[in-house]
């Protein structure tokens, strides 16, 4: 009688050390020393691992970088993209709207890579590569407000550009003090920002100019 062949066992890699949790690590070091500061070493040394450990998932530390700004780009790209799309039913204004509230919940469901995002300044082409996507979603949203303030949506004695910035620059300023734990949650704060920004710059009638007495 012949016996089946034990089930040979898998292998197993040390808990908490998969890619995702050294990206996590890499991302706290470069937004705590700074990238340039930041060395492959310190990074082995703040996981509790060797250098060769750390390179069997990745390649070089600009490939952490890389990815990094990419978790921190996608999804944000991925909603400008979609709000960009005329469809018929949905007004520049709606799809505007929307979108800045979008990209409230990504940055909080991505602060550490949007903090580090936000601190790169085109050193190498990773970084150069990041700043030109950031360029385009400005683009594309200030063409969302410029189509919204054409439909009469939104008032249109602001330049659409600045309008953009200005819209960006709120949401992008949660980096400095929204923490998950606090007394907002993502809900609310996006009800904030979308609230005190379209209310600014929502259209409004002059006003009649008042009779004077005789």
């Amino acid at each position: 009688m012949t016996t089946a062949e034990p089930t040979p066992r898998r292998r197993r890699g040390r808990p908490g050390h998969d890619q995702a949790a050294i990206l996590r690590a890499a991302v706290e070091l470069f937004n705590r020393k700074g990238y340039d500061a930041t060395s492959m070493g310190d990074l082995a040394k703040e996981l509790g691992l060797t250098k060769p450990a750390i390179y069997h998932h990745v390649t070089s530390k600009e490939q952490l970088l890389s990815r990094a700004l990419d978790d921190a780009l996608d999804e944000l790209t991925a909603a400008v993209t979609e709000a960009s799309r005329k469809e018929a039913g949905t007004s520049a204004y709606q799809r505007l709207r929307a979108v800045v509230r979008r990209s409230v919940e990504v940055l909080v469901a991505h602060q550490p890579s949007v903090t580090l995002l936000l601190r790169v300044r085109g050193n190498s082409e990773v970084e150069l590569a990041a700043l030109e996507r950031r360029r385009w979603l400005d683009d594309r949203l200030a063409e969302l407000v410029a189509d919204a303030a054409a439909e009469g949506a939104l008032r249109a004695d602001v330049p659409p550009a600045l309008v953009s910035r200005l819209l960006f620059g709120m949401v992008n300023s949660l980096v400095e003090w929204y923490r998950a734990d606090g007394a907002y949650d993502t809900a609310a704060v996006a009800d904030a920002v979308t609230v005190i920004a379209f209310d600014g710059l929502a259209r409004h009638e002059p006003e009649p100019p008042t009779s004077q007495a005789s």
